[in-house]
């Protein structure tokens, strides 16, 4: 599977983006996909995962409640909507795929990874 996501840029605190991530290459509904995060000198971290069918999605404890998975397998794509913003959600947002029903919140069950893109919160 190659990933490429997109929608990244710089934002005020408080302010929204939507990221994407566009699949080729296999059957993208078999896959559960992730998003994950790295901020400069930090660990990547887990932000958000949804199963293959869309139906069970989680989420990170400092996003629940501001930023929303979702997928549209006849896109081939998953989206991260991201609601009032916080400076400290600065960093390269990566997707990935899994070929599970479920996503894990750990980077070594994911198989496939985009290339990333940068978001920026400015306070």
């Amino acid at each position: 599977v190659q990933l490429q996501a997109s929608g990244g840029g710089l934002v005020q605190a408080g302010g929204s983006l939507r990221l994407s991530c566009a699949a080729s290459g296999r059957t993208f509904s078999n896959y559960a996909m992730g998003w994950f995060r790295q901020a400069p000198a930090k660990e990547r971290e887990f932000v958000a995962g949804i199963s293959w069918s869309g139906v069970s999605t989680s989420y990170a404890d400092s996003v629940k409640g501001r930023f929303t998975i979702s997928r549209d397998n006849a896109k081939n794509t998953v989206y991260l909507q991201m609601n009032s913003l916080k400076p400290e959600d600065t960093a390269v947002y990566y997707c990935a795929a899994d070929r599970a029903y479920v996503a894990l919140p750990k980077a070594y069950d994911y198989d496939y990874w985009g290339q990333g893109t940068l978001v920026t919160v400015s306070s």
